[in-house]
This record gives structure tokens, C-alpha cells and sequence, in this order.
């Protein structure tokens, strides 16, 4: 069987950044839908403790390891980038000699702490376009999940929200569409690697809806459109 052979569950996604909020959720809900899930970390020891946290919840699946992040990435077929903005630049240069021929998925919200409420976009105009920009045009890189809390994906309450996946090509948006709805999730095709700015852009806003209301769930409905 060659790579291209696989039927998607059975592709290794590495989460780098995965011992974070956001990276536990997604693999618990990736795990759920039977995908064998890596967590990577810049320390072997913390990618270990979250692997031992997200058995502790989901019981021994078989599909889970933790790895360094490097290791994390050249082990993956699809590699899920979760980091916070300012280690954003860094991760995506570390990961460039490891992803040729890889689905690259990148979580990144451009905001930097303690203005969490105000969007801070790159030169390159977003984090998937900063991505595209380190890795090249010929690495397929996806943006997805950016507006979806960890709370709803570690509890399964995923059906009030929807995510945008913006992709550098319909191909790429395909898989990522794919990967979401796994999840129980909607997703709606949201164009081009370019209309990442609006969805990265939204997040901020939320976060500022959930601190006024006090709530930390606020997400994204589509309307108007029969599924």
C-alpha cells in the first residue's frame, strides 16, 4: 500500500503544539472518529503527559503516541499546526524540511497575548498565508478550526458550530472539509488560502464575546443554506 493508497482514518495526523488547549480537543475528537493521532510537543515528557491525559478521558485507543515535534511531523501524513502566533514563524520554518508531499492544517489565530481581543496579522496578510509563504507553493496547506473552542470539541458539543476552511486549493479544502465533518462537525468551503484573514480574524471577536458575556463557547453558524 503507498500513501496515496490510504483511505483517510487510516492516515497518521500529528498534532504539533498538541499538548495545548486547542491540540488536546482536536485529537480527542479525531480519536473518537478512529484516526490514529500523534501529539507532538518541543519536550518528548509534555507530549507524553498529554497522551496520558487523553487516555485518562478516552481509555487506551491503540491510536495514540506523543512524540517530539520534529519526529511528530516526519512520522504524519497530515500535520495539524496548533501553535500560539508568536511561536507561528518558527514552527513553520522547523517544519519545512519534514512536509514536502504532506497536507499541512494550520490552527493559528494572529493575535498575541495580553490584546487577545484584537486581531495581529503578519506582513503576509494572516497565519495561512504566512504559512504559504515559508512553505512554499507546492506544500497543500489548509486553515480550519480557528473559530470552534476546546471546550466544545472535548465535550462533543460540536453541532452548534460550524468551522470555514479556507485551503490553497479544492483539492486540499476537500480533505480538510473531510477531516472537520469526522468530527460531527459542519464545514463549509471558504475559498482560497487568501479569504483566511476574515475566518482568522473572526476568532478574536469571539473571544471578546465570550469575555463581556462571560461564557468562554461563543462560535459561528451559517444560515440560510440547506445542508
Amino acid at each position: 500500500m503507498t500513501e496515496d493508497d490510504k483511505t483517510l482514518t487510516e492516515k497518521k495526523i500529528a498534532i504539533i503544539g498538541g499538548t495545548g488547549k486547542e491540540g488536546k480537543g482536536l485529537a480527542v475528537g479525531w480519536l473518537k472518529a478512529g484516526f490514529h493521532i500523534i501529539i507532538g510537543s518541543r519536550q518528548v515528557e509534555k507530549a507524553q503527559t498529554a497522551v496520558a491525559e487523553i487516555k485518562d478521558l478516552l481509555g487506551d485507543t491503540g491510536h495514540l503516541t506523543g512524540m517530539v515535534n520534529a519526529d511528530a511531523a516526519s512520522a504524519a501524513d497530515i500535520v495539524v499546526v496548533t501553535v500560539p502566533f508568536g511561536a507561528h514563524r518558527d514552527t513553520m520554518q522547523m517544519l519545512k524540511p519534514l512536509v514536502a508531499g504532506k497536507l499541512i492544517i494550520d490552527v493559528t489565530v494572529p493575535i498575541l497575548p495580553p490584546k487577545v481581543t484584537v486581531v495581529k496579522l503578519p506582513t503576509e496578510g494572516s497565519a495561512g498565508l504566512e504559512t504559504r509563504a515559508i512553505l512554499g507553493e507546492d506544500v497543500d496547506i489548509v486553515t480550519a478550526f480557528q473559530n470552534i473552542s476546546y471546550e466544545k470539541l472535548m465535550e462533543g458539543e460540536v453541532k452548534e458550530c460550524d468551522v470555514l476552511v479556507c485551503g490553497s486549493s479544492k483539492s486540499a479544502r476537500a480533505i480538510g472539509i473531510q477531516l472537520v465533518e469526522a468530527m460531527g462537525i459542519t464545514a463549509w468551503d471558504a475559498g482560497p488560502l487568501e479569504n483566511s484573514v476574515v475566518v482568522e480574524g473572526l476568532t478574536p471577536i469571539l473571544i471578546g464575546i465570550n469575555i463581556r458575556n462571560g461564557v468562554t463557547s461563543a462560535g459561528i453558524k451559517i444560515t440560510g443554506v440547506k445542508r
